[in-house]
């Protein structure tokens, strides 16, 4: 008979793009004791000072996504000290936005190699860990990856950061159907404006833009639901859903309005 007082394992995380943003706003937010966190970014700068911050015991992974080479030696860092992974958060992403005088291939092979390409990597190395951790709790193990609400309606300039992100949506829902039956419990995160460094960059408006403090504490709160997929905030993800129903006849010319497409450079 399995003793009551048992001390359970260590619970470990991996939040991956953990650098800035709601990555970093992440690890703040799951920090607790009884937790050690893998926290991974190409650049370790950040999170070195994060950790000092955290009750959790914080391990810098360096990782490059993009670089399968790079996340497998990740994965041989983190069985250093775990053996099993109760949580994979997948947050790394980069976005470039193409106008409509031509289609930049080389800026979205870019972003599907990070935000596609990349979120696979991460996972086929860790759902080894993952699998491993469903063998030793009673709760089930969770693999998430921050997805976006663009990719509930289509928006000018963003077909690279779209596509990418409706591409592993669609595979996050593949790995749900399977996955399930393993007791793994899939989700995706659908955020609307964050305030990151890489929305900073952005020069147009971003309505009901939030916090990436607000945005971790929303997703840390979905986690313990059983939505499958987390979005917020509700009065823009919902509008745009909604958008999503209108008739073709409506929607394309509606949402069209905030183009920026330049007839006159494509005809001179």
């Amino acid at each position: 008979m399995k003793n009551n007082s048992e001390k359970q394992p260590i619970k470990s995380i991996w939040v991956v793009g953990a650098s800035s943003g709601i990555g970093a706003s992440l690890v703040s937010a799951l920090d607790e004791p009884s937790a050690q966190i893998f926290a991974s970014a190409r650049n370790l700068n950040n999170i070195n000072s994060l950790a000092y911050a955290c009750s959790a015991k914080i391990i810098p992974v360096e990782v490059d996504v993009t670089d399968e080479a790079a996340v497998n030696a990740a994965i041989a860092k983190i069985s250093e000290h775990t053996a099993h992974l109760d949580t994979v958060i997948i947050n790394a992403g980069t976005c470039e936005y193409i106008d409509s005088v031509s289609v930049d291939v080389d800026s979205i092979k870019r972003v599907m190699d990070t935000n596609f390409y990349g979120a696979l990597n991460i996972i086929n190395a860790s759902l080894p860990l993952i699998r491993k951790a469903k063998r030793i709790r009673q709760t089930p193990p969770q693999l998430v990856t921050v997805v976006s609400s663009v990719t509930y309606q289509s928006l000018p300039r963003a077909g690279a950061y779209g596509a990418s992100k409706s591409a592993i949506r669609y595979m996050m829902e593949c790995l749900k159907l399977d996955l399930q039956h393993e007791g793994i419990d899939v989700r995706v995160v659908s955020p609307g404006f964050v305030k990151t460094p890489l929305t900073d960059k952005n020069d147009f408006p971003m309505p009901f833009r939030i916090s990436a403090d607000e945005a971790a504490k929303r997703i840390v709160k979905g986690l313990k639901g059983k939505a499958f997929d987390i979005h917020f905030p509700k009065r823009f993800t919902l509008v745009l859903k909604a958008f999503s129903l209108l008739p073709d006849c409506i929607r394309f010319p509606l949402i069209g309005k905030s183009s920026r497409h330049d007839q006159e450079r494509i005809n001179s």
